[in-house]
């Protein structure tokens, strides 16, 4: 019965199984605290992948996760991550970040180049052995792009979280917002910096040329517009910007953040911009985290791919604490306050996946590579919310 089956039906299985294993991990464990459903949608995509389901269930993997229905998946995984990528390029806001400029420069500086630094350093301890770097990758690209790894912030689940913590719409919040919003721009700039292609260098710069151009009379269309021909509208400009980029060789998710980045958060009710960040996470973000696990690979072995995670996250942690210490003695902090501003800017999760997920389909990295930056960005979200909790309840006290 199994052979006769549609690659409609094998799809709609593999969908059961995306939505249905990490619901029921994260409702019956109760994992809300250490683990957020979308960490378990991740962790989920990993156990669902090659390296773990596919090895004890060869048959069975082979038979649900074909090339036609992976090819599906990966369609809906697109689509909902530049959604997702729009979404936080909207979300930033500048104008508070100049406001207090020297404080969010040094903060974001220092919280953003610390990690770097160490990253950098870890890939170039990564390429003393065979296996990591990516077949197309110049030794730089590569440094650079674990390194970046390694400083990346996941703006929209630190959002996620210190609403966890009742500390979003709290000055401290508030100021960590501005931080992560200069490290999002900061990141994409540099991940643009590493996919340039000299040999198609004419074609990057004229689509940024192009994108500058047509997005100033695209702000006037869409001041012109009412909100509800805003939206729309504005889903065809991210369709465009990711085309246009993704053309360049820049990939279509640079756009994606182009795209947003350009357009205010003003023009959009707040409560429906939250709504369809949260529907994004609700309906296709699993299918992305899946497509993502199906993606891992443990070919240098497992325990190394796990050791280089675990060197990863130490540079990535160590990264950004010591930068915020750092920032909060030249700019005398509160007591405790570092601490709390550091780990929470360690949270990798989403934008961290996205941005290797990149370096992967540029062959910066290899497919173990990706496997380590996945473990680490798991691992630096999961530690965030109970090493934060009891320090927030300290400093309140």
């Amino acid at each position: 019965m199994l052979t006769t089956m549609s690659v409609t039906e094998i799809f709609l299985i593999a969908m059961t199984l995306i939505f249905t294993i990490p619901y029921l991990i994260w409702r019956v464990g109760n994992t809300e605290y250490f683990a957020p459903l979308v960490v378990v949608q991740i962790v989920t995509g990993i156990l669902l992948g090659p390296g773990i389901m596919g090895a004890v269930f060869p048959d069975y993997y082979t038979f649900v996760f074909t090339p036609q229905v992976i090819q599906l998946l990966n369609g809906i995984a697109w689509w909902g991550v530049m959604v997702f990528v729009w979404i936080a390029g909207i979300e930033l806001d500048l104008r508070k970040a100049w406001e207090h400029r020297r404080e969010s420069v040094v903060t974001a500086g220092l919280a953003l180049g610390t990690p770097l630094l160490f990253g950098c350093i870890a890939a170039t301890g990564m390429l003393m052995y065979p296996g990591w770097i990516g077949p197309k990758a110049m030794t730089w690209q590569f440094i650079m792009g674990v390194g970046m790894a390694c400083a990346v912030t996941a703006l929209p689940i630190l959002i996620l979280f210190m609403e966890k913590l009742n500390i979003l719409r709290q000055p401290i919040g508030q100021r960590i917002l501005r931080y992560a919003s200069l490290d999002d721009i900061a990141i994409w700039g540099v991940l643009a910096l590493i996919l340039m292609d000299w040999e198609r260098v004419g074609k990057q710069v004229g689509f940024l040329l192009a994108f500058g151009v047509v997005s100033y009379f695209f702000r006037r269309l869409m001041l012109w517009m009412q909100e509800r021909d805003r939206w729309y509208v504005g889903l065809i400009w991210l369709a465009i910007c990711g085309l246009g980029a993704d053309w360049s060789g820049l990939h279509f998710m640079v756009g994606s953040f182009l795209a947003g980045a350009v357009m205010d958060s003003e023009w959009f009710d707040q409560k429906q911009m939250d709504a369809l960040r949260h529907y994004a996470l609700l309906v296709f973000m699993p299918v992305f985290f899946l497509s993502t696990g199906l993606r891992t690979n443990w070919a240098v072995g497992g325990f190394t791919v796990f050791l280089a995670a675990t060197v990863l996250l130490v540079a990535s942690v160590s990264g950004k604490l010591i930068g915020t210490h750092v920032a909060g003695k030249i700019l005398k902090w509160k007591p405790g306050e570092s601490s709390i501003i550091g780990w929470l800017l360690q949270t990798k999760a989403l934008i961290m996946i996205i941005f290797a997920n990149v370096l992967l389909d540029k062959a910066i990295i290899t497919n173990e590579t990706f496997t380590a930056l996945l473990l680490m960005a798991v691992a630096s979200t999961m530690l965030t919310v109970p090493v934060v909790s009891p320090r927030l309840d300290r400093m309140k006290g």
